[in-house]
């Protein structure tokens, strides 16, 4: 791989660019992502504290800002380095910026309502129900494997190509975006971080087939290729926020204590760490956000220092680990994703909610695909077209699709719902509520 192919500029199906004196076309991209719809639902999904009730506990719009600002700053540090070593020309270390923040600000698009616990309902929902028979029957293996085992990542590549978003993201940015970039249907690649998932549904195979032969990314098989050097930074962004931004909301809602979260800081603060004026900070919060800055500035300068290391092996292909595995502070993260799972991730209250969320969704989804599958046998009930007329239109004409790409379509309606609507909607459809004008 090249870096003058892997930053493309040109817009997926080679659409007209947008560049301007005043803005790039990634530039473009970062706009075009933060005014989509997509994204502005983020501010209702859960991080990892469903429903929180304190405005100060991230939720996931809250938390791809903070990744995207991280990226920025990743990916302009790393292009100072790059372009003077490989004497690029008609590109800054702004754009590079731009692209990983651009990528980072999309990367929890897909996540549907209740985080992973949505994920998990959606999955089992498919794997389990045997009362959506006919619809199994009527997909390819491949097709059932997709709707069996539902992918944030690859429901978000879906999204921010749909036409209806009117994105048209550049190469460049796309490439960065998939973390994961394999079909559901292509084989693992064992020992790569980047084969862990899957990064595209069926429906966007041709999209992504498109978009690695732009960008040059290197086949592994049929339909599995190497990363982007660049989706290395967007995860170690990811990875940087949700270990050190967690850790803070567990802090800050009593979960951790503070004495605990100082020592689990320490180790990443290193030389840094002043005992004197932290103790001047009157304010928990204050405490909180002097050592949440020093601890992501640290480790973003690690993470670039480890992505320049092992950049000549990413354009051969031969690196695929995640950044964060190889920094210097790579144990005291372990030891704050330990605190994390125990005291927080495992919590009462959170556990209790997504459970909740789970049934909610489950439920949603026995409606819903119930509904559709009436319909698209052709023998709706009368319940079956009452809850039809409370769809979207755009998901009403989903009927006259073929069976996967129909069940495709309600999946991005219930996926994209925020976690308040998804429970409206559920008490409604249940008469748990009546719906009020």
């Amino acid at each position: 791989m090249n870096w003058k192919q892997l930053l493309s500029p040109t817009r997926l199906g080679n659409k007209p660019n947008s560049h301007t004196k005043e803005r790039s076309n990634f530039e473009a991209d970062y706009d075009r992502i933060i005014f989509s719809y997509p994204f502005r639902r983020l501010q209702d999904k859960t991080q990892v504290f469903p429903l929180p009730e304190q405005d100060f506990v991230h939720n996931r719009l809250t938390h791809s800002l903070e990744v995207s600002s991280v990226g920025r700053t990743l990916g302009k540090r790393v292009g100072e380095q790059i372009i003077a070593k490989h004497k690029l020309t008609g590109i800054t270390a702004n754009d590079f910026g731009t692209i990983v923040s651009a990528a980072a600000l999309a990367h929890d698009v897909g996540n549907p309502p209740f985080g992973h616990s949505g994920e998990e309902s959606i999955s089992g929902f498919f794997q389990q129900n045997n009362t959506i028979n006919w619809l199994k029957e009527q997909c390819t293996i491949e097709e059932w494997n997709d709707l069996e085992s539902f992918e944030g990542n690859a429901q978000g590549f879906r999204l921010i190509n749909q036409k209806a978003q009117g994105l048209t993201l550049t190469y460049a940015t796309l490439g960065a975006f998939t973390k994961y970039p394999r079909s559901s249907a292509g084989s693992k690649v064992e020992g790569r971080v980047s084969q862990k998932k899957f990064g595209y549904f069926k429906t966007e195979e041709t999209v992504f087939s498109t978009v690695a032969q732009e960008l040059g990314l290197i086949p592994l098989n049929s339909k599995s290729y190497t990363r982007h050097p660049l989706a290395f930074l967007v995860e170690a962004a990811d990875d940087i926020c949700y270990n050190i931004i967690d850790l803070e909301d567990g802090c800050t809602l009593g979960l951790v204590s503070l004495e605990e979260t100082v020592e689990l800081l320490k180790p990443i603060v290193g030389s840094r760490f002043d005992t004197e004026k932290l103790a001047q900070k009157k304010f928990l919060h204050e405490k909180l956000g002097a050592l949440r800055a020093l601890a992501i500035n640290e480790l973003i300068s690690q993470a670039v220092e480890v992505f320049l290391a092992n950049e000549r092996a990413m354009l051969n292909g031969d690196f695929d680990q995640s950044l964060t595995n190889l920094l210097p502070a790579t144990e005291a993260l372990k030891k704050i994703q330990k605190v994390s799972v125990q005291k927080m991730y495992r919590s009462k209250i959170v556990v209790e909610k997504e459970v909740a969320g789970y049934e909610v969704l489950n439920g949603l989804l026995e409606i819903l695909i119930g509904s559709l599958q009436g319909h698209l046998k052709g023998s709706p009930s009368t319940y079956h077209k009452m809850i039809g007329r409370t769809l979207p239109e755009p998901i009403q004409e989903a009927v006259g699709l073929p069976v996967y790409e129909a069940v495709r379509s309600m999946l991005d309606y219930i996926s994209g719902m925020t976690d308040k609507h998804a429970l409206t909607l559920y008490r409604k459809l249940k008469g748990m509520v009546m719906p009020s004008w």
